[in-house]
């Protein structure tokens, strides 16, 4: 069986047309950046926010319960009730978003949250006593301070949302979920094996850009690679 997946995933008619491999991942990427992006937007500032104030924290315990919500039944419940509203594919497209981004948000929230809540005191006390406003505190000290626990939440998210988008196939989102469907529905396992091997690839895969860019932005004082505490940070971002 590992021979024919790879002459199924090496063939040019598997890469071909708009069922082939290259169009259906390139829809699993698209659709998997849209939620991210609209997760980020969301989940960020809202977690710096409570993190940073200390206000609204039952956002983040309620969007941690929501961790337990059935993932299919969710996304049927959801089609169900916009697509009767939809006449076009979005109908079937937006309900899958929407869910996803349900899905999504509470890791980039909690790390956000958790990330800012981490911060030592002293570093917060050093930004205010040499002026900076809460805002500068928040841009220049926390969410420096904040971004290993913050990557780690965008990171798990992406993981989730690339493996969960082949669930929404079911609804007709598309995507690399396609061929686990078709394949176990025509009884074609080679299919079904590829697919998810397409899937495993494409997780780990963006799962190493991210972690590159993780150690491109995250100072090494903060991941424990290099001597320093993160009152580095507030020092850093005074005012010259």
């Amino acid at each position: 069986m590992i021979q024919q997946i790879i002459e199924w995933l090496t063939s040019s008619e598997s890469w071909s047309g708009p069922g082939g491999i290259g169009t259906r991942l390139w829809e699993h990427i698209f659709y998997s950046g849209i939620v991210l992006i609209v997760t980020c937007a969301i989940a960020i500032p809202m977690g710096l926010y409570v993190g940073h104030s200390g206000r609204a924290r039952w956002i983040i315990t309620a969007s941690n319960a929501a961790r337990a919500v059935p993932t299919l039944g969710l996304l049927f419940a959801v089609t169900l009730w916009v697509g009767p509203r939809i006449s076009s594919q979005l109908a079937f497209v937006i309900p899958s978003i929407v869910v996803l981004v349900l899905l999504a948000i509470p890791p980039v929230l909690s790390g956000a949250y958790a990330g800012v809540e981490a911060v030592d005191p002293a570093a917060r006390d050093a930004a205010k006593g040499i002026g900076m406003r809460p805002l500068q505190v928040l841009g220049k000290v926390e969410l420096p301070c904040a971004l290993p626990l913050l990557m780690s939440g965008i990171r798990a998210a992406t993981l989730q949302v690339i493996a969960t988008a082949t669930v929404a196939a079911f609804v007709g989102l598309g995507g690399l979920g396609r061929f686990l469907i078709d394949g176990l529905a025509t009884g074609n396992y080679v299919v079904t094996a590829g697919g998810a091997l397409l899937v495993s690839v494409l997780a780990l895969g963006i799962d190493g850009v991210l972690a590159l860019v993780e150690r491109r932005i995250v100072s090494p004082g903060l991941t424990g690679k290099h001597p320093g505490n993160v009152g580095v940070v507030a020092e850093a971002g005074a005012p010259s």
